[in-house]
């Protein structure tokens, strides 16, 4: 599993393609659609681009569109993250991550068989629809013992990451914090907790 993923958003990253040209091989991209009627080409564009930097690739909310675009797996809204289970029963080699806002919702994604959860806000953040960020010490409090890697998402850049060291986070997710050029080091420690990253693998 990466340590880092981009998640792509029509408005503040409008060009997906630039950002992933600079990110580091191995890392992941969640490419959210949001309903746009040209989702399966760009979705498919990216994924080609991706595939030139050795980059994984999840389709966001949609498993019929990431099986159109050839992607590595889809990510799942909180509310439909009960569905990871009979997504990864059709698709055994896929990737499959869900969207966490609260411990209830990591402990339904880890039930459901999800691989990792997206827990956020962490930070503040630019996104419309995010809720009061959780803070560095809750985010903390709840990936300990989550029994499922956790990744942090909102928020996050190369200043409030610092903050993220010896959380146990599996990893960091970011919008823009990744626009090119891009910052080496929003990497965090190994976790602490969970499973270790190196042990959750992408399947093939």
């Amino acid at each position: 599993m990466p340590r880092l993923f981009f998640f792509t958003d029509p408005a503040r990253t409008p060009d997906p393609e630039a950002v992933i040209r600079c990110l580091p091989r191995g890392a992941g991209v969640v490419y959210r659609a949001f309903g746009d009627t040209a989702a399966v080409a760009k979705g498919r564009r990216m994924v080609r681009a991706a595939r030139r930097r050795g980059l994984l690739v999840l389709a966001g909310a949609d498993a019929a569109l990431a099986a159109r675009i050839g992607a590595d797996g889809v990510h799942l809204p909180e509310r439909t993250a009960v569905r990871a289970l009979g997504v990864r029963q059709a698709r055994p080699t896929w990737i499959v991550t869900a969207a966490a806002h609260s411990e209830a919702a990591i402990v339904r994604a880890r039930r459901s068989g999800a691989d990792a959860v997206f827990l956020s806000p962490v930070f503040t953040s630019a996104s419309p629809s995010a809720g009061p960020p959780l803070g560095h010490l809750r985010f903390a409090a709840l990936t300990v013992g989550a029994r499922i890697p956790v990744f942090a998402l909102g928020g996050v850049n190369p200043t409030t990451i610092r903050s993220l060291k010896g959380s146990g986070a599996s990893g960091v997710a970011a919008v823009e914090a990744v626009l090119p050029p891009p910052s080496s080091h929003v990497i965090p420690d190994k976790p602490r907790s969970g499973a270790d990253p190196a042990t959750t693998q992408r399947r093939r």
